[in-house]
């Protein structure tokens, strides 16, 4: 037993069903060796991870239909990863990134559940200075919870990005939408707000926004 309850749940994406290990519940939490600890991943936050939020169902509607021709994509704060999953099943040369120790297990299993091969996945803090590419496109998911780190976010998106690059993040209209705009503008990137109105798996709607940054040629 790992420790921890789980279930599997599938999202119709893109006409194509993707079968999706998750924990069971945000009540979950199993951390015997400390390792989340270490990372800063508290308790109460362990199980966040674990979840198919609506914001990300919503990224993965996108993912289904966006043109992946010739660009590497990279993932912010991947989670389970469906977005990435969806632009892997189509044969995008996709990245997913995030801090949680778990993650790679998830991964591994639901690329397994849904006839995947194997995709790539960094370990990464965004208050770190490393960087381990750059990328044509950067998307993600419900990823201004957090005032705080809205600056090192956008500081990790820029160090990650090509000389011309496009970012899509969902966002359910969070109030620190304005504050992470204000960091993007400083590093240079055009930016537009577009609105987000989706139908999920479960039938409920999902509303919120498209924010779209972009640099060099993409801007044009």
């Amino acid at each position: 037993m790992p420790g921890y309850l789980i279930k599997t749940s599938t999202f119709r994406v893109g006409g194509r069903d993707f079968h999706m290990q998750s924990l069971l519940d945000a009540e979950q939490f199993h951390d015997p060796l400390g390792e989340a600890a270490g990372l800063g991943i508290t308790a109460d936050t362990w199980a966040l991870f674990g979840q198919v939020w609506p914001a990300g169902e919503a990224l993965a509607q996108t993912m289904a239909t966006r043109d992946l021709t010739g660009l590497r994509v990279l993932e912010v704060g991947a989670g389970l990863c469906l977005a990435s999953l969806v632009g892997h099943q189509r044969g995008g040369d996709m990245t997913a990134s995030d801090i949680h120790p778990l993650i790679p297990t998830f991964l591994a299993e639901n690329a397994r559940l849904n006839g995947l091969p194997p995709m790539r996945y960094e370990t990464c803090d965004w208050s770190g200075t490393e960087a381990f590419g750059e990328f044509d496109l950067i998307i993600g998911s419900d990823l201004l919870y957090d005032h705080d780190n809205q600056a090192d976010l956008a500081d990790f998106i820029d160090r990650h990005s090509a000389s011309s690059v496009e970012v899509l993040l969902v966002d359910p209209d969070r109030q620190g939408q304005q504050t992470f705009h204000d960091e993007m503008a400083e590093l240079g990137y055009g930016m537009n707000v577009s609105h987000a109105d989706c139908m999920l798996a479960n039938g409920e709607r999902f509303k919120g926004s498209y924010l779209h940054f972009s640099r060099g040629a993409v801007a044009a």
